[in-house]
């Protein structure tokens, strides 16, 4: 998998306020916080990979952290684990400051993105390993080992080693497996995640995987924190031009074209399924904005196509429109079409640079 955390319930609520991030993202107080980051910054030399984040992870969520190569998110899980000490700041596990404790003694559990198996032992005994480390009973390893293997669909698998597994059966990375499989498992996951009642911290620069599994997500960019908020919140009413670029495609409108389409300064973002295409002498309602142009270029996905259309007043929208009753050569034969682009209000999203 993509590295993450598990931490165990908890009801056990830390002190102060909950999250820092966009507006309206503070997890209610009256439930309890697993994960608790306050300040946090994290440097080496003279690069800041972290720089002074606020964040709390609530008692039983799926919580992603989203975002680029280098944006901070792996070395801010690496802190939360206890393999990189913070630089300045504090972190909290169900209200107690484990900032300067070492991995074996906080009480959470990462799986890496290259999967560690012993490989001379099997399955069995791979999974029964932390518990024995852990110091177990025989008979209640045995019992919880059953019940993992089950809930994860190996059952009869016990006596193999790693060497006889496939790799999905070995959990690699979910980029490594096919687009199929890789659905499966992202929904597999969650419904684990629901089963065992515990607190996931995961990390991806999939944004598909952060929408489909996630509870609220956290998008990361530059060793900050651009916005917190549920897969909704996030997708549908972006915070920055950024979080609106990354989390999905995204459409920027600035400048002229702002001004001549929207009607107002600044800096504007619309996805591209809420655009239809219409004939260019075609009405536009009071409710809606429209912009003239030329398609520029068609790209055809099977259950939709994607137009890249030339703007009149500068620029270009991305428009994306589902081939409901649109064949290949149809929508291909758009290429160089006259169009006036039309959309609701609504969905002109203001957001910072």
């Amino acid at each position: 998998m993509t590295p993450s955390i598990a931490a165990p319930p908890d009801r056990i609520a830390g002190p102060g306020p909950a999250v820092g991030g966009s507006p309206g993202s503070a997890p209610d107080p009256d439930l309890a916080v697993a994960v608790r980051l306050d300040h946090v910054e994290k440097r080496f030399g003279d690069v800041v990979a972290v720089d002074g984040i606020d964040l709390a992870v609530r008692d039983g969520e799926f919580f992603s952290m989203l975002g680029p190569s280098g944006s901070g998110k792996t070395t801010t899980l690496r802190m939360i684990a206890g393999f990189e000490l913070p630089t300045t700041g504090r972190i909290l596990l169900h209200g107690q400051d484990v900032t300067r404790r070492a991995p074996f003694e906080r009480d959470v559990n990462t799986v890496f993105q290259d999967y560690a198996l012993f490989p001379h032992m099997s399955v069995a005994q791979n999974v029964e390993y932390g518990l024995m480390v852990r110091k177990v009973p025989g008979q209640e390893r045995k019992r919880r080992m059953a019940e993992a293997l089950e809930m994860v669909r190996l059952t009869g698998y016990e006596r193999r080693r790693p060497s006889q597994l496939s790799g999905g059966q070995r959990h690699e990375p979910l980029g490594a497996l096919d687009l199929k499989l890789r659905q499966e498992m992202q929904i597999e996951l969650k419904a684990i995640q629901l089963q065992v009642g515990i607190t996931f911290i995961y990390v991806t620069h999939d944004q598909e995987e952060a929408l489909t599994m996630s509870d609220r997500l956290a998008v990361f960019n530059r060793g900050r924190i651009e916005q917190i908020g549920t897969p909704a919140d996030v997708y549908e009413r972006p915070a920055t031009a950024f979080v609106a670029g990354f989390v999905g495609t995204s459409n920027l409108l600035s400048g002229d074209a702002a001004r001549t389409i929207v009607g107002e300064p600044g800096t504007f973002t619309v996805r591209p399924e809420k655009i239809r295409l219409a004939e260019p002498d075609e009405a536009a309602a009071p409710d809606e904005s429209f912009a003239l142009g030329r398609i520029r270029s068609v790209v055809y996905l099977g259950s939709d196509t994607r137009y890249v259309v030339a703007l009149d007043a500068g620029g270009e929208l991305v428009v994306t429109q589902q081939n409901l009753a649109t064949s290949s050569m149809e929508a291909l034969a758009a290429q160089g079409k006259a169009v006036r682009l039309v959309w609701k209000r609504q969905h002109n999203f203001p957001v910072t640079a």
